[in-house]
């Protein structure tokens, strides 16, 4: 990892966004980015927060927020939607990269704490939620469990 980097998914590279691929046994656990533009796209703009990973020129993650302050959920009012890394790229730090650049967005916004969710099983992300200070809540989205990590 050289220095990495957000950007803003916009048109010029939304295509590069799209060909992330990551690891085959994963395809279970996470949404493609292509999915997840199209989520995105039915929100206001200032309610959704995605973003590409950069690490000089090549895309090597993506990462998209929900801030939803209004929503009568409190799970989406400050929500990790979607973290992917590429295959190549996974268990450089690209991950955690990503989820601190949204800790700080989040704060910004005046959010305490990040809520998120994810199917558990033997290839899912569990391991490095719980790594990164996500506590499970005990609550579940669909079947997915739901994490926090407190902010301060």
């Amino acid at each position: 990892m050289t220095s990495p980097r957000l950007e803003k998914v916009t048109r010029a590279n939304v295509l590069d966004a799209c060909r992330l691929r990551i690891k085959p046994e994963q395809k279970g656990f996470v949404a493609p980015v292509s999915w997840s533009l199209a989520q995105a796209g039915v929100l206001p703009p200032e309610k959704v927060w995605p973003r590409i990973v950069y690490d000089g020129d090549q895309v090597v993650g993506f990462v998209m927020a929900a801030f939803d302050q209004d929503n009568e959920r409190d799970l989406w009012h400050s929500f990790l939607w979607r973290l992917s890394v590429s295959a190549d790229h996974q268990g450089h730090g690209y991950g955690r990269f990503a989820l601190e650049e949204l800790y700080a967005e989040a704060l910004r916004r005046g959010h305490q704490r990040l809520m998120t969710s994810w199917e558990q099983g033997e290839h899912g992300p569990e391991n490095f939620y719980l790594r990164l200070g996500f506590q499970l809540t005990g609550e579940k989205l669909d079947d997915e469990v739901i994490g926090v990590r407190q902010l301060t």
